[in-house]
């Protein structure tokens, strides 16, 4: 007679990545909350600090553009190279998304600057078309340029332990 059920059962564990973890490997939840706060962050840096002094203005936009570099170099870091052709372009449209319609509600709480003025809701447009624009291309081109030092580090690695074999083998075997 056959058994039924076995008579040692196998226990199986599944591992949850941490809370931070499983937040970086959302595509949406990581556009979201870079676009939102980033334009929090522009509208506070544009508003509070001196406007006429350059020093601040850059220091303020490179501030602002590795954080949205960076929440994107943590989201793309979950995945192979091959998953970033899209997950960049989709990160960036998602991200200017979230960050248009924080401008729209910004714009409608007067609190949106353009310049050295507030914006209007007739320059909402204006606004999303220029954000998604250098959010796209900005991100996009961020993703190309670190898809190519990744790649380069990895085979520098594999040459310096004289594993050559392997990354040709790999090269082979993607372009089939």
């Amino acid at each position: 007679m056959t058994p039924f059920f076995p008579h040692q059962t196998v226990e199986f564990r599944i591992e949850e990545p941490p809370a931070f973890r499983r937040f970086t490997m959302s595509i949406a939840e990581m556009a979201i909350v870079t676009g939102v706060l980033f334009r929090l962050y522009r509208a506070l840096a544009m508003t509070v600090g001196p406007t006429t002094n350059w020093l601040y203005f850059g220091g303020t936009f490179v501030l602002g553009l590795l954080f949205i570099l960076g929440m994107a170099t943590l989201h793309l870091g979950n995945f192979p190279l091959h998953r970033w052709l899209w997950r960049a372009p989709v990160f960036a449209l998602i991200e200017a998304a979230a960050e248009s319609l924080t401008s729209f509600a910004l714009i409608l709480a007067h609190r949106e600057p353009i310049g050295s003025e507030r914006a209007h809701p007739h320059d909402w447009l204006e606004i999303a078309g220029r954000t998604f624009l250098w959010r796209v291309v900005g991100v996009v081109l961020f993703a190309l340029l670190l898809a190519g030092v990744v790649q380069f580090v990895r085979y520098m690695l594999l040459r310096r332990e004289h594993r050559l074999h392997t990354a040709v083998a790999v090269h082979e075997k993607q372009s089939h």
